[in-house]
Formats: structure tokens, sequence, C-alpha cells
């Protein structure tokens, strides 16, 4: 666990003194939060510890952080996760163009350089992990790591040290530590298992989707030039395709969407003809948009499967058939029935 002392936990403690200030700050930048996940940001404040937010896809676990950055007034560093991200992009590389100018500008003027003087912090090119520790204050950056479960186990093993000691270690310099440790976010769709050592250095919230009537609040105040019946109509259409057979349920991200949609077409009723002109704006598979629109206006969406048959063995067993009922009916035939 990283420590915050001085100006910057003074700063932290200053805007947000407990649970309920926080939460009303979080909804003063529309970002509505239950009990248990505005106690687990403010846990990861007063701490301060790392935060991980696991939940569906659109259920606002980016947007947490976002919010905590606009509340306390400070810069959002934002890493994006993929597959194959490393230390090159999350922490750091060489400027190896610099290097080469300066290597060239030396053997001009007759000046030996040293290893130790190109590989200097004036070289650096900083990636978010790197600014989000060297960030001046007075109050902490919020760091931002997303979709960490898109990313794979060694840079998992990568971000421990940045976890538990809010430090890097570069080999050509040292140790990086922070002056004011970064307020660390992370999110997970759970597309596959976080590692154990990555949990415990965390404080764990799942974030669910809202209730409808919560929902209802959220889209409204996204989306505030809607109507209060459309918003109702929407969230309840959301709440009954999450409950449908779509591969990709939408978010609180997709009905925000959908009703901005729908509020831009001028539409003031959400029937099969609207639902059908914007289905694009919260469903993005095309059979997610035949089970969603069936889910909505109540029939059954069919499904057509494929059947696969053993035709050598139906062959045989119709070929069986056809001689107990005395026709003459050889191998020869139930093979050609196979082939056709």
């Amino acid at each position: 666990m990283t420590r915050v002392t001085g100006e910057a936990a003074d700063e932290v403690r200053h805007l947000v003194p407990n649970v309920e200030t926080l939460a009303v700050r979080l909804g003063a930048v529309d970002y509505l939060v239950d009990e248990a996940l505005v106690t687990s940001m403010f846990l990861s404040l007063r701490l301060p510890q790392p935060l991980l937010l696991e939940g569906e896809a659109g259920v606002g676990k980016t947007e947490a952080a976002k919010a905590l950055a606009a509340v306390l007034d400070t810069p959002l560093i934002r890493l994006q996760c993929y597959d194959g991200i490393d230390a090159a992009e999350a922490l750091y590389e060489w400027n190896y163009p610099r290097q080469l100018l300066s290597i060239r500008v030396a053997e001009a003027r007759g000046v030996e350089l040293r290893e130790e003087d190109l590989f200097g912090r004036d070289y650096l090119i900083r990636r978010p992990l790197l600014r989000a520790l060297e960030h001046p204050g007075p109050r902490p950056a919020v760091l931002l790591i997303d979709e960490i479960d898109r990313a794979d186990d060694d840079f998992e093993a990568f971000l421990l040290e940045l976890l538990a000691e809010a430090a890097v270690t570069i080999p050509e310099i040292g140790t990086v530590r922070a002056t004011h440790p970064p307020i660390i976010v992370l999110t997970s769709n759970r597309t596959r298992d976080l590692h154990d050592a990555v949990k415990r250095r965390c404080l764990y919230q799942w974030i669910d989707y809202p209730s409808r009537r919560r929902e209802v609040e959220i889209v409204r105040r996204r989306v505030p030039e809607a109507s209060r019946s459309l918003a109702v109509q929407v969230a309840d259409a959301v709440a009954r395709m999450r409950d449908s057979d779509v591969q990709k349920p939408p978010g609180i991200a997709e009905a925000i969407d959908w009703l901005a949609a729908l509020t831009a077409l001028g539409v003031e009723r959400l029937d099969e003809h609207a639902a059908e002109r914007t289905l694009g704006s919260v469903l993005k598979y095309r059979e997610d948009q035949e089970l969603g629109l069936a889910a909505l206006v109540g029939r059954r969406a069919v499904k057509v499967e494929t059947v696969q048959l053993d035709l050598p063995a139906t062959a045989v067993a119709f070929g069986r058939r056809l001689r107990d009922a005395g026709l003459p009916v050889g191998p020869e035939r139930g093979a050609r029935f196979a082939d056709a």
C-alpha cells in the first residue's frame, strides 16, 4: 500500500472529507453511485489503495475514474490495455532519434559520450504510467488502467511494483518513486480472471446494472433534453433486452446513446418502428437486434438451427424399413440414397 503524505493528502482530505461528501460531489458531475461503490472510491482515496472495478461492459467503470478526476480537479491519465501491451507503450521508451543526433553532434565536436549521458531522463519518452508517477501535484493524478483483462499475465506482473509501491524500476536510471502517488483505478470486463497478486494489492468492487429507476436518473442526466417518459421507456426496453438471449447485453452507455438518438429524431414514444430505426445505437450484432426487437414487441424470436445427420447410418436404417415393408431395396440403393 502506498502512502500519500503532506500536501497531497491534505488536498484530497479537504476535498473529500467523508463518504457522503464524495457522493454529493460525484452527483454534481453527473455520476450517480450506490453506497457500496462510493464507499470503495472513498477508501481508495483515504487509505490510499488501487481500486479494481469489474463488471459488464458499459456499466460505468471507466466513467468512475473520469468522475473522480473531475471531483478532485486533477488530470486523468489513461492507459488503454490491449493484447501484447508492454513497458514501451505503458511506461517509457528511449528517444532513439535524439540519442543518435547527440552522438553525431558529439562526434563532430570531438567530444566523447558516456553511456549514462545517452540514457538519462532527458532522453526518456514518458508513457502514461511514468507521467502519472511524475505528476507534480499538488493533487495526485488519477491513473486509469482500462480493461486490464485485455492484457496478458506478463503485463500484470509488470504492474505489481506500481500497484504496491507507486514506483517503477528503469534499468538504466533506477527506481522512480512518485512524490504524489497517483490514485489508481483499474477496470476489467472480466473476459478472463486476473491474477491473485493483482487483486491482493487492490480494493475490489463489482459494478452491476442499475435498477430501472436509477438508470432513468442516469440517462436523463446525460441527455437532459429527453423527456422523462421516453427515458423510462428506454430504461424499460434495455432491461428487457438484458433479460433476453442477446450476445452482448446493452450497458448504461448504450442506453444513453439510444436515448440521445431517439431524442435527436424527435421521437416521443418508443414503438416498434422507432426501435427498428435506432437499434444500431444499442445493439451491435444483427442477431442481437432480431432478439432485442422480439423482446420489445413481445414475440418469440425464431432461431434456425442446422441439424446434421449421420447419412450412412440414416441410409441403412431407411433401407431396412423399406425391406421390412416388403419392398426390394438392396444395399446399392441405400448407398445411392446416401449420395443423394
